[in-house]
């Protein structure tokens, strides 16, 4: 009988966010459970570590700043004969466009930040492109693997088969998300039939009330408990994000069958593939004009997605991360 490797999974945010929706995930997953033993340290910010006896691999969520490279030199260094991988989930082209003043000073960070590590992995392409492009990673060192959940439940939701009146905002209110330039669009839009759903709670809902004003087609329905139900509800998905990694909620409204609106940003490009339509980020016209397009359309459902099929998504994430497992070997 083959022992199965010990992957111990770093986390420094157990907020639940994406990252640990995917990383339990990874903890759960039948697929995942063959090709290893995946176990996960919850670590706080900044907190050095030693030797990690129990891992045979170490996969890193950690959050990467100047603050917490000691912690990452310092978790080399007490592992270094084993394979250390880190997943960034975080960093964008968008994100470092809209928030980082000193390009330097960051550049130099991501670099010696992933040099820490043997294997880098991007979790969409274009964050993939974007890394390489910029020399933070070398390519033979990058391994791109889309994030994933298990979708099994939202492949459950029952189509639908009226047309499209009820938009679905669902995700924290930051400005990140960009739910300003939706209610913007959405306001603009004259058709008294149609509905904007908001689901979430976040720093940003006072402002995004007042842009609301008055319009009783906007409905702030709060924090959704069970992550599916928002997906039941709407007859479309819209992620304005002004960045974004990935974009968890693209996948999970494909695979109920959604129609789904996306900002031609970062990872969100890589949805246009499962059948997201695509806006210029951080456009209201454009915005605008892809909400009237939808709600003016005699067409009941969404185009299928094929990750409304079968566990596409969730087998390929298996596939990848089997792939680069096998890949890794205990460092001599």
């Amino acid at each position: 009988m083959t022992t199965r490797p010990v992957i111990l999974h770093l986390v420094d945010d157990a907020t639940a966010g994406g990252v640990m929706r995917v990383v339990d995930f990874m903890h759960t997953s039948p697929a995942m459970a063959a090709i290893g033993d995946h176990r996960v340290l919850y670590v706080k910010r900044g907190k050095a570590l030693g030797k990690l006896a129990e891992a045979d691999i170490i996969v890193s969520h950690l959050a990467i700043s100047w603050r917490t490279m000691p912690v990452l030199i310092a978790l080399r260094a007490s592992n270094a004969t084993k394979p250390l991988l880190h997943v960034e989930h975080s960093y964008t082209e968008a994100f470092v466009a809209l928030n980082v003043k000193n390009r330097r000073r960051f550049s130099a960070l991501l670099k010696i930040a992933f040099s820490l590590f043997d294997r880098v992995v991007a979790v969409s392409h274009a964050q993939a492109s974007w890394i390489v492009s910029r020399g933070f990673c070398p390519a033979r060192k990058l391994a791109t693997i889309q994030s994933c959940v298990d979708l099994a439940a939202f492949r459950k939701v029952p189509s639908s088969a009226r047309p499209v009146r009820i938009f679905g905002a669902i995700g924290r209110l930051d400005s990140q998300k960009g739910f300003d330039t939706l209610i913007n669009a959405f306001r603009s839009c004259s058709n008294p039939d149609i509905q904007l759903h908001i689901y979430g709670e976040g720093d940003a809902e006072p402002l995004l009330r007042t842009l609301a004003g008055s319009d009783e087609r906007i409905t702030f329905k709060g924090f959704a408990s069970e992550p599916v139900a928002p997906f039941a509800q709407v007859d479309a998905v819209v992620m304005p994000s002004r960045w974004e990694a990935y974009g968890l909620v693209a996948i999970e409204a494909l695979s109920a069958g959604k129609h789904l609106i996306c900002s031609d940003t970062d990872g969100l490009k890589d949805h246009q593939a499962g059948g997201a339509q695509l806006v210029r980020s951080g456009s209201i016209n454009d915005l605008k004009a892809k909400l009237i397009d939808l709600s003016s359309d005699g067409t009941a459902a969404a185009p299928i997605s094929p990750f409304r099929q079968a566990n596409v998504l969730e087998n390929r994430f298996a596939a990848k991360w089997a792939e680069l497992l096998a890949a890794v070997t205990v460092r001599g």
